[in-house]
């Protein structure tokens, strides 16, 4: 089936994208606003973008023609943390959902414990397995009641029990047992039966398509 997905209406659409583009992982944003009341809030509409510079990217829109809390927080003080949600967390993750009003402390209703950052000023949840220290850097405005805030990660918080070498930065992913977001109505999924697929240099398949006869270079582009 063919979607037109300039001619679908905004929910139909959101519906399906989101279904479509899974599984996404969970960022779940600690910030404060000006006078340091903390908020915390997932958002799914997120990923690193780079490496060299360390960029991730949020989506998030306005409610009610406001921007959100998170938003708001993380233009005026200039910083937030990306915490990463295990499944253990994800019960008090989906509290922190709940569209609070912002005089309302999402951590306190989760009964979550944080711990100072080392660098920005809202704090990391304690029990998070991975908590990123962002600065924000711009924002780009998609319309619509959304926008695009960039952020470099300028340290990242890591469980000990996870990493394996951390002069290569090498992580055991599937110990952080992290979950991550799928379509409507609540999916989701976690992240413990990874599999391994390694890269084909160019130069072996070049050898491979050799001998099994296939000259077509078109295929190795």
């Amino acid at each position: 089936m063919l979607f037109d997905i300039a001619a679908m209406a905004a929910k139909p659409r959101y519906n399906l994208l989101a279904s479509l583009i899974v599984p996404r992982p969970i960022a779940w944003v600690t910030s404060s606003d000006a006078r340091g009341r903390l908020n915390a809030a997932p958002f799914s509409l997120f990923n690193m973008m780079s490496g060299t510079p360390p960029v991730v990217v949020l989506g998030i829109g306005n409610r009610a023609g406001r921007p959100k809390d998170s938003a708001r927080n993380i233009i005026e003080t200039g910083d937030f943390v990306i915490n990463l949600v295990s499944e253990e967390l994800l019960e008090a993750m989906n509290v922190t959902a709940i569209e609070f009003t912002e005089d309302i402390d999402e951590l306190a209703e989760a009964g979550l414990a944080t711990i100072p950052s080392h660098a920005v000023g809202p704090p990391r949840i304690a029990r998070s397995p991975v908590a990123l220290e962002c600065t924000y850097t711009r924002s780009v405005e998609l319309g619509q009641d959304r926008k695009l805030l960039i952020g470099e990660i300028i340290y990242a918080h890591v469980k000990d029990d996870v990493i394996l070498n951390p002069d290569r930065g090498h992580i055991d992913a599937a110990r952080m047992n992290l979950v991550g977001r799928m379509h409507g109505g609540g999916w989701y999924t976690t992240t413990t039966t990874p599999f391994r697929l390694a890269r084909i240099p160019a130069e072996g398949w070049c050898q491979t398509q050799s001998s099994s006869g296939n000259q077509d270079s078109g295929s190795l582009r």
